[in-house]
């Protein structure tokens, strides 16, 4: 017997089921492409890794960071592949047979996502997802991943959104009439806004919105700078290359319990705490964003809270991974990063010391020193040498201090207090005028306790000698 039209199911046959099917995956990819949601990974996809090897160009130490950023953001690395050319194609980035063979390794693997190992125009990753069929991502878009996924503040937050719409705006697709909303009124208009416009608007809005809260949030960093600037420490700040070991030295110097981790990026916030250079003299320890290669400029402003602290230090340490090969290039990374990201060319800036760290990781004649400028190796895991950093850190902090003794009036002696806490600062004796110091300082310390109505003591023969 014949169903009648009523108990048909829909659709009436498979090839209108498939169609069916067909339209709401485009649906779904067009939300996703007009939304940004495919320039995102979600930690259960697998990817195909690919690079350009140029002939001034050195890939491997880049495709391995590269997997291992894939790693830290959850993605098992499937395959890697390298095409050897004179310069990137402007269409595809890589050769029209690569892509093909790409294209084919993806579909055989099973793999959601291919990342390529350099920043890809808008054009190009539009050009290569319409080939492969596949999402398309890059280097960039990775690490901003990366950084939504640990960002722990409120401003970290705002600031990763701000670099992920800022990247994504010239990056907005649609197809055609698809994205067209018919406009009103009768021929006075023609099809009207699009819904790529519409979205470009949004987008915009919600920058400008990120815009002034960030603002608002620089304010309120910039007071707390103002008072750890004023305040009785100096400021070391540990700078260096992602997971060269800055955490591990921060929680050996100040005992303190950072978050540890063998991935890249463990570290997303600036933390501070406060360890002894010296037996009584305190100072300010500052575990900060390590840096990479090619980081994306869209990314910097998320560093903002780093790029400061670094700025404001009295000291830097750079920690370099002495166990990569690669050590020197890292080390070179982060030079370039400060010359042209924080510091400019007649900008003051704090003395440095290069600290070599994870000796203990291979044999003692091949750590090489060549590159580094009197570097200190330590393994900060297993406490190697701490002694002899902390000692060029007092070395380094006294630079440019008088070694002096003063008397200074029993009112003062908040201040003599709170000098012992960060300078050499030694009690020698008791007077009716006060109590006499021998003490090195900064000579801004010393023109303001004199001002204040201490005065040298006349035991102090060479009042002037330095250290």
């Amino acid at each position: 017997m014949n169903a009648s039209a009523s108990d048909r199911p829909f659709p009436e046959n498979r090839l209108d089921e498939a169609r069916l099917d067909e339209t709401r995956l485009n649906e779904t990819r067009l939300s996703e492409d007009r939304l940004g949601m495919r320039a995102r990974i979600y930690g259960s996809e697998k990817a195909v890794l690919v690079a350009v090897r140029t002939p001034d160009g050195r890939v491997n130490e880049s495709l391995r960071e590269l997997a291992a950023l894939a790693t830290t953001a959850g993605i098992p690395s499937l395959l890697e592949v390298v095409q050897n050319r004179t310069r990137p194609d402007p269409r595809y980035f890589i050769g029209k047979g690569k892509v093909a063979e790409v294209k084919a390794a993806a579909h055989e693997l099973h793999a959601d996502v291919v990342i390529f190992d350099d920043e890809l125009s808008p054009a190009q990753a539009r050009n290569l997802e319409e080939k492969m069929k596949t999402k398309v991502i890059d280097r960039a878009q990775l690490i901003m991943d990366i950084f939504a996924q640990r960002a722990a503040t409120k401003e970290a937050r705002l600031q990763v959104e701000l670099a992920q719409l800022r990247y994504l705006l010239p990056r907005l697709r649609g197809w055609g009439s698809a994205l067209t909303r018919l406009g009103g009124g009768i021929g006075t208009r023609g099809p009207g806004e699009t819904q790529l416009e519409l979205d470009r608007k949004k987008i915009n809005r919600r920058i400008h919105t990120l815009e002034r809260r960030l603002k608002k949030a620089r304010s309120e960093r910039a007071l707390r700078s103002h008072k750890r600037r004023s305040g009785p420490f100096p400021l070391i700040a540990l700078i260096g290359y992602t997971n060269s070991g800055k955490s591990t030295l921060l929680n050996r110097l100040c005992a303190a319990d950072v978050l540890v981790e063998d991935n890249l990026f463990a570290t997303l916030t600036t933390t501070i705490r406060r360890g002894e250079t010296a037996r009584g003299q305190l100072a300010l320890f500052a575990d900060t964003v390590g840096f990479i290669r090619n980081l994306p400029h869209h990314l910097i402003p998320a560093f903002a809270a780093t790029l400061e602290t670094v700025r404001d230090a009295d000291l830097l340490l750079h920690v370099i991974d002495s166990s990569r090969p690669s050590c020197s290039d890292d080390y070179q990374s982060v030079i370039t990063t400060l010359d042209h990201e924080v510091f400019t060319s007649d900008e003051p800036r704090p003395p440095v010391i290069d600290v070599l760290n994870k000796i203990d990781l291979i044999p003692a004649d091949e750590i090489k020193t060549e590159a580094f400028h009197k570097p200190v190796l330590i393994s900060a895991r297993k406490g190697t040498n701490m002694d002899g950093l902390l000692a060029r850190v007092r070395s380094i902090l006294s630079q440019g201090k008088r070694a002096v003794s003063l008397i200074l009036p029993y009112n003062m002696m908040q201040e003599v207090h709170s000098l012992s806490r960060r300078e050499k600062l030694r009690v020698c004796g008791y007077t009716k005028e006060g109590v006499e110091v021998e003490a090195t300082l900064p000579e801004e310390d010393l023109m303001r306790l004199l001002r204040q109505g201490g005065r040298i003591s006349p035991s102090d023969s060479v009042p002037q000698k330095q250290v």
